[in-house]
């Protein structure tokens, strides 16, 4: 059944409109906001519910206070910050359920906008408590999801909350989220390109072994390659390397080739004698990696031959850098990957976390067609999983 979107909802006005976005945005030590994306990323969902006279009741998480109430972890900075966004009061209620803020919510008119505090105060919230959903629900007329970055937590105000509300839909985040990753995923122009990093490839094999039923080409770079290439017989000296998987990715590897799928690993790399920004580093090949050295970013020569991998592409996916890119001397790798995708000629979507990070970096975010708000959520999608947020959706599509 397809997702009803918020905007297919008649009668919003003067209805308690519940809206669960992710604000688990990073602070400072001071409390202060240094990255607002993701506040700003549900402005059109809010102020969409605002312009249409509906009372919004703001949801969402921040950190993990571990189910106590942690002043460290208030709301208050998200209030504030949507506050100057919108340019209207947001009011911050003392807690997220009990009578104070069922009298605060009641009290509200059209056109007001309360966040309530931290979700995750209560253990019910990880728990999917049903209890805990139910009293999240009094609080509203109408459930809308628009935390695409969580819809893969089966989380109290994720999933069990939807059989308490009797009109549940999507936000406009998720609708771009959900309708980006359909157009690459389910119905790509190809040649589709993956590009898999990061550091391990425990955390991706499940969406390595997907890819393999859609994309022309995967290109792997990052920690994640030295098992690949350690598995294929080189060596690759102090080098990250998961030994329970070199089976399991050499499994993958011939799946590929017997598909007929272009499987890129790196032919060089920047090499360094310790774990350390000042350390002594080389460029060397695959080949040529010093047995107590470690290779902490992609070199050169890969990075034309990635780039090149690239040219022909309709469809580009990436999750995870090609190197420990926080690093200043193991960036170049990453920030050149960001550049080759950035200025191709296909659709290009990002996934969330590190790789979200170095494209903002590179400031090249502008030329990125869609860059997911969900790190862990985008995986899953790449996994063929059905996330829980997802599937409630779909489930109370349509009346």
């Amino acid at each position: 059944m397809p997702i009803r979107y918020l905007d297919e909802i008649k009668g919003l006005a003067g209805k308690r409109v519940f809206l669960r976005v992710d604000f688990n945005v990073p602070l400072d030590e001071k409390g202060n906001i240094t990255d607002d994306t993701r506040i700003r990323a549900v402005l059109p969902t809010i102020n969409y519910a605002l312009d249409c006279s509906a009372k919004v009741v703001i949801a969402s998480h921040l950190g993990r206070p571990k189910g106590e109430k942690n002043p460290k972890y208030s709301m208050a900075p998200a209030a504030k910050r949507l506050s100057r966004l919108l340019d209207k009061d947001v009011t911050l209620a003392p807690d997220c359920i009990g009578d104070s803020v069922e009298s605060l919510v009641d009290a509200m008119k059209p056109g007001d906008v309360v966040m309530l505090e931290n979700l995750r105060f209560y253990p019910g919230e990880e728990k999917n408590d049903a209890e805990y959903a139910r009293s999240l629900a009094r609080l509203a007329d109408i459930y809308v999801n628009d935390a695409f970055a969580v819809s893969h937590r089966a989380h109290a105000s994720v999933e069990a909350i939807t059989r308490f509300v009797p009109v549940i839909a999507a936000g406009f985040l998720m609708k771009n989220e959900m309708g980006f990753f359909d157009r690459a995923m389910k119905n790509p122009v190809h040649p589709l390109v993956a590009i898999l990093g990061g550091a391990k490839v425990s955390g991706k094999i499940e969406v390595i072994d997907n890819l393999l039923n859609k994309v022309d080409k995967i290109i792997i770079g990052g920690g994640m390659a030295f098992t690949f290439l350690k598995a294929l017989g080189y060596g690759i000296g102090k080098s990250l390397v998961e030994e329970q998987l070199l089976e399991t990715a050499l499994a993958s590897y011939n799946k590929a080739r017997e598909r007929g799928i272009k499987f890129y690993l790196p032919v060089d790399c920047v090499v360094a004698d310790r774990f350390d920004p000042a350390a002594e580093i080389k460029i060397t090949p695959i080949q040529e990696i010093p047995s107590d050295w470690m290779a902490l970013d992609i070199g050169p020569a890969t990075m034309t031959l990635f780039s090149e991998a690239l040219q022909n592409a309709k469809t580009i996916i990436w999750n995870g850098p090609m190197g420990v890119f926080e690093m200043d001397a193991f960036s170049r790798g990453t920030f050149a990957m960001v550049s080759a995708v950035a200025n191709s000629y296909a659709l290009t979507i990002v996934g969330g976390g590190d790789t979200d990070v170095a494209v903002h970096r590179a400031g090249e975010f502008a030329k990125i067609s869609y860059i997911s708000t969900g790190g862990g959520a985008f995986l899953e999608l790449l996994e063929g999983k059905k996330l829980p947020g997802i599937r409630v959706l779909e489930e109370n599509g349509q009346d």
